[in-house]
């Protein structure tokens, strides 16, 4: 059956959720760019709340918040953002629950819980399906995708979990976000052990979906990560459970139990939780961003190199723009805690490579308190090299850390912080731009950018809300919470039928009868529980992305191989299949921050603006092209039993 040019096309988008939002907004946006005579009809997948979908769903415990503050949250775009296509601005998430919203409680500087931010993606979906041209449908189906099927010249076929016809489509666009995973060997091994002891394994698991009930009160229960998912966890685990927190004199929190709670023990490669958010602004002006590290520049340097090393070529460029953010706040905005004038130190320390033996010379004579100097070394590993006797000395220990972090991160006097911070988020928008990246060895790929750069960038700048870092000070004050120290191991006695943990920190263990893994699971393309990945990687029609070395190191990164350039799903031979399309922390092409701040040209808006224009010029190059159906499959709605949103 050929379709008349009256047809509609129809792009299918697998996922509902920000990213799949985002890109339906750019595709609403740009829709001027097809034909006026051919309507376009959009067909969205979700078992989920579009706008929201499974992460920020509204169903979820109000203890769940978000980890920006409700300024620095938006889904729209605005005169910063350099794409082609059309800038359609709209509320921030505190701007929204200020006038729409109607959230009184939710100010500038509010951790917004993740119902709230719930309720404003859900308003963002509905408003901009709501202002769409005439000649575009969006419809949202309800149910998981299972297959696709369909060749590089013909429309695809995408089989839905509770349908018996697929939808047909000229594209697909996959958005489906976080993967979850079937458990690997090791959880496995761990989850058996647990079975033949009647102990408690939860692999990596999103804290929202975590089974929580089968630990018991009391009971001593390992957590293995210190991350955002660890605080997520703590809380259902504690306050969840009926705990309280009550303001003490001196302002800090006390914990009251309710003796429904765990015993947890904490740790992790570091054996501390991740830094806490800052809660102030700048005291002087913003920093110049980039100043040492801008993509086009970066490249330029390398152009000429057939390889380059992390820690020899890029690093030092990434830890001078840190540093330079840090220490111009520190002149600018506190002057009296520094020797020389800015423009003077700006001058020397342009013209220095970091790290050298002038480099430093220049910070010491310039910034006399050792306090205001920013140690990379300190910052990252702080119980590096240090040995205590018992767990109770330790503990001590990483209490006295912990408040000293609390009154740092409050204390607008170190405002420098905020200064590495921003210069921290520079760096890191910086590096998904820069070309030259593919010149380092897949071995530094693993190791250095994807493993101690995105854990250093999350553990610097992605850690909890001052509150939750107050709490779990409280909960440890409390014995609630006990740190197992840096360097974190975990063994199974089959005598005892306990697990037993350790670190590096300490001698002293400890035994449990539960474990939790309190992170996040990776994506992994071979064992996620997506039914349609797996049916496409199991055909070939989808790829591992692989990083390979010269002399045979290879590292198998687990995400699916897309197209760096345009976003187009790569086969196992290394085709791009031009009607199908990825986007998301499941790719390769990878953006970590789930939503973009206001005004700071976030590349989130540009990937959806890029892949939503080429996707529409395909479809218009198709304007005179006959297409045939896939077996003759309507598309009315009855057909495809869409839920009609427009």
């Amino acid at each position: 059956m050929r379709e008349t040019q009256n047809d509609p096309f129809v792009v299918v988008i697998v996922g509902a959720g920000p990213r799949g939002t985002g890109v339906l907004e750019r595709l609403l946006a740009n829709a001027a760019e097809l034909p006026p005579s051919r309507p376009l009809s959009i067909e969205l997948v979700d078992p989920h709340p579009p706008g929201a979908g499974r992460v920020w769903r509204e169903q979820q415990s109000p203890l769940m918040w978000m980890n920006a503050t409700a300024e620095n949250v938006t889904m729209f775009s605005d005169e910063t953002v350099t794409f082609e296509g059309p800038v359609r601005p709209g509320p921030s998430l505190s701007e929204w629950a200020a006038t729409e919203g109607g959230c009184v409680d939710v100010t500038c500087t509010t951790f917004a819980t993740r119902q709230v931010q719930s309720r404003y993606l859900r308003w963002v979906f509905d408003k901009i399906v709501a202002e769409r041209p005439a000649n575009v449908s969006v419809r949202v189906h309800a149910t998981r995708a299972t297959q696709i099927e369909g060749g590089m010249r013909t429309r695809q076929r995408v089989w839905l979990e509770d349908r018996d016809e697929p939808l047909t489509a000229d594209v697909v666009i996959l958005a489906m976000g976080h993967l979850d995973a079937v458990p690997g060997k090791d959880p496995q091994l761990l989850a058996d052990f647990a079975d033949r002891h009647d102990l408690r394994y939860l692999p990596c698991a999103y804290s929202a979906d975590a089974d929580l009930s089968m630990f018991r009160p009391g009971e001593d229960v390992l957590m293995r990560g210190m991350g955002a998912a660890f605080i997520d966890l703590m809380a259902l685990l504690t306050e969840g459970r009926g705990g309280e927190y009550r303001e003490r004199e001196d302002g800090r929190l006390r914990y009251i139990p309710s003796g429904r709670e765990p015993r947890l023990h904490v740790g992790s490669r570091r054996g501390v939780p991740y830094r806490s958010k800052i809660s102030y602004r700048l005291a002087g002006d913003p920093a110049p961003l980039p100043r040492f590290f801008s993509a086009p520049e970066v490249d330029a340097r390398f152009a000429g190199r057939d390889r380059i090393d992390f820690w020899a070529d890029l690093w030092p460029l990434m830890a001078k723009e840190i540093a330079y953010g840090h220490y111009h706040e520190l002149f600018t905005a506190h002057p009296d805690r520094v020797t020389i004038p800015w423009e003077e130190f700006a001058a020397a320390y342009a013209e220095l490579d970091w790290d050298g033996e002038p480099m430093r010379a220049l910070i010491e004579a310039s910034v006399p308190a050792e306090a205001d100097r920013l140690d990379f070394a300190a910052l990252d590993r702080p119980l590096r090299g240090l040995d205590f006797p018992g767990s109770g000395e330790l503990q001590e220990h990483v209490r006295d850390h912990i408040r000293a972090d609390i009154d740092r991160r409050s204390d607008r006097g170190y405002s420098a912080d905020l200064g590495a911070f921003l210069a921290l988020l520079s760096v890191y928008g910086q590096m998904p731009l820069l070309r030259c990246v593919a010149k380092l060895s897949a071995r530094s790929h693993a190791t250095d950018v994807n493993g101690w750069w995105q854990s250093f960038f999350e553990y610097f700048g992605s850690g909890s809300p001052g509150e939750r870092t107050r709490q779990l000070l409280a909960l440890a004050e409390a014995g609630v919470v006990r740190f197992v120290g840096a360097d974190m191991w975990v063994e199974i006695d089959e005598e005892k039928g306990l697990y037993r943990a350790g670190g590096a920190s300490t001698p002293d263990t400890v035994e449990a009868s539960g474990l939790i893994e309190a992170r996040l699971p990776d994506a992994d393309l071979r064992t996620c529980t997506e039914p349609l990945l797996r049916s496409l990687y199991r055909r070939g029609d989808a790829a591992e992305h692989v990083l390979a070395d010269d002399d045979g190191y290879v590292h198998r990164t687990g995400l699916l191989h897309v197209s760096p350039e345009d976003f187009r799903v790569l086969s196992k031979n290394g085709t791009p299949h031009p009607r199908r399309f990825a986007l998301g922390p499941f790719t390769n092409v990878r953006q970590f921050a789930t939503f973009a701040r206001p005004r700071t040209n976030a590349l989130s808006f540009r990937q959806n603006d890029q892949l939503a224009r080429d996707v529409l010029r395909l479809l218009g190059a198709q304007e005179h092209a006959p297409r045939l159906t896939a077996e003759g499959l309507a598309l009315q709605d009855v057909a495809v039993g869409g839920t009609v949103v427009a």
